[in-house]
């Protein structure tokens, strides 16, 4: 049993240095949105703060369909893949650790 506890003590150790956590990207989040257009951020601060506030937003857990919405406002467009395209490089750049409450909020959405 002691053999066992100290394998996996062992492994666990390497795994810890092999495959550090995920976190933020937000130079990839640079790439994808600020010189995508469309969005017009003055500038990269822009830009990364707002995706923060979309982090924000999935964090209090609002709904999907009004985070779209909210982003569509935000930059008068109609385009739902414009919304969506934002709110997905923002929490998987920003905060990847939004991701599961971003899935749970969009289950069972559909676009019309």
């Amino acid at each position: 049993m002691k053999r066992v506890f100290v394998a996996v003590a062992a492994a666990t150790a390497v795994l810890g240095v092999i495959a550090p956590p995920a976190g933020a990207d937000t130079v990839a989040y640079l790439v994808n949105v600020h010189v995508r257009p469309g969005y017009n951020f003055p500038n990269a601060e822009a830009a990364i703060g707002y995706g923060r506030t979309i982090c924000d937003r999935v964090a209090a857990k609002m709904n999907y369909a009004q985070l779209v919405d909210q982003v569509k406002a935000d930059f008068r467009t109609s385009d739902y893949y414009q919304g969506a395209y934002l709110i997905n490089q923002a929490v998987n750049e920003l905060c990847p650790a939004q991701i599961w409450q971003l899935r749970q909020s969009a289950a069972g959405y559909t676009y019309c």
